[in-house]
């Protein structure tokens, strides 16, 4: 066992809460040891302590005396959490009669580091200081990435999180396991997929998350060319951003950022490399986002740009009234669909003639007005309503951005017109 002790920003005063209140024996382990070692800073604490005995008790006692929330996660292993304003502390029954064997049943070396408060003094059985300087992952046993095969996928979330990279004894255990990856629930699974969809070091990790048949469980005709959409994905992100650099509000409107989110959280870059990561067939893509408990929404969003991919591959004869219809289809999932169109190299000037349409708040193709309403067809053309009501509505609006019509008058007669022939 190697003991260190260290001045470093694991002060009592990141607590919420007074160190008195803390047994001697308590320790402070997971996520915040390391990346206060590493020297990331947090926009809000999240921290995990182990100790020997009365881990709940101590918990109640805490958010009592600090009127936080308080709720007991797990009964049987004594785990309980204190939510302050600023974050959450949970506090855990240590598994095995000492630290040095709670920790050991950890997942990876650089989270299997205890902090003692009172001592000042860390605890570290299994080198991971030495793997945080080194910057790698490596696990602790193959018998803990058995125990919850959810750690073969936080392997590379954590390397795409901390720019790290994974031990190579480590990652062909992994490989060696990956068929266990289907024994844990699609809903875990997502999470960890959304976390690397939205970090701007995800898709070489999916690369090779693929490569070691982590993938194939869930998206059933996921190759190589696949992992290329992605790259391109990223390569495609950094040319908009350069052809919006001197307009932000364009770029903002573009990926539908909000005010201060990072671009890779964008939900339109998450759904574009999802797009890429799943069948073209859009049955079978829809299946594998059912099996992954994607929402209804996310599946229809999907769902919706591979429907309309296939349109691109006749490209130079998209008249107005195809583009009408491609945009009116897409809706919001536009951006999504450049983006995947882009990756997929169809004719970059053709896509940024259309996102320049997109991104024009007064194109009459992209952002049709309507001349007339329904009531007014109904009034004016003492019709019923029927869905031939819906159709005529669609051939004015396609005439109007044809430029064949401009006002409510020449709409009304250009409907007038064009049902006189549909009934003849």
């Amino acid at each position: 066992m190697k003991s260190f002790t260290s001045s470093l920003n694991l002060s009592p005063k990141i607590l919420p809460f007074d160190l008195e209140l803390l047994p001697p024996t308590a320790y402070l382990v997971g996520g915040m040891v390391r990346d206060t070692l590493l020297n990331c800073q947090r926009d809000y604490f999240d921290l995990d302590f182990v100790l020997p005995e009365f881990a709940i008790e101590i918990a109640k006692k805490i958010a009592h005396q600090y009127h936080a929330g308080f709720v007991v996660l797990d009964a049987e292993r004594n785990i309980a959490r204190v939510v302050f304003r600023e974050g959450t502390v949970d506090f855990a029954q240590q598994e095995g009669d000492t630290i040095e064997k709670d920790l050991s049943r950890r997942d990876f070396t650089i989270n299997a580091i205890a902090y003692n408060f009172q001592q000042q003094k860390f605890i570290d059985p299994l080198n991971g200081l030495e793997d945080l300087q080194t910057k790698t992952i490596k696990m602790i046993s193959i018998q803990n990435l058995k125990d919850d095969p959810l750690r073969l996928l936080r392997a590379y979330r954590q390397a795409a999180q901390l720019r790290f990279k994974i031990d190579p004894k480590t990652r062909k255990t992994i490989a060696q396991l990956s068929s266990l990856i289907t024994q844990v629930a699609a809903e875990r699974v997502q999470t960890e997929f959304n976390y690397l969809l939205g970090n701007d070091q995800g898709s070489k990790w999916f690369s090779k998350m693929q490569e070691d048949g982590l993938l194939s469980p869930w998206f059933s005709e996921i190759n190589d060319d696949n992992s290329q959409l992605l790259q391109e994905i990223d390569k495609t992100i950094k040319l908009l951003l350069n052809n919006f650099k001197q307009d932000k509000f364009k770029l903002n409107i573009f990926f539908a950022i909000q005010e201060n989110q990072e671009i890779y959280s964008s939900h339109v870059i998450n759904k574009s490399k999802l797009t890429c990561l799943v069948s073209n067939n859009p049955e079978i893509a829809k299946r594998e986002l059912s099996n992954l408990k994607y929402s209804n929404q996310e599946i229809k969003t999907v769902i919706n740009v591979l429907h309309y991919l296939p349109w691109l591959k006749n490209q130079q004869e998209l008249s107005l009234r195809d583009l009408y219809f491609l945009f009116l289809g897409l809706g919001d999932n536009f951006p999504i669909f450049a983006l995947v169109a882009l990756a997929k190299n169809v004719d970059h000037k053709l896509i940024f003639h259309l996102i320049n349409r997109y991104l024009d708040p007064h194109d009459k193709v992209a952002h049709p007005t309507s001349l007339i309403t329904g009531h007014d067809l109904i009034n004016h053309l003492n019709i019923k309503p029927s869905p031939q009501l819906g159709e005529l509505l669609t051939e004015v609006s396609i005439a109007y951005v044809e430029g064949k019509i401009s006002t409510k008058q020449e709409a009304l007669k250009f409907a007038r017109h064009y049902i006189t022939n549909f009934n003849n």
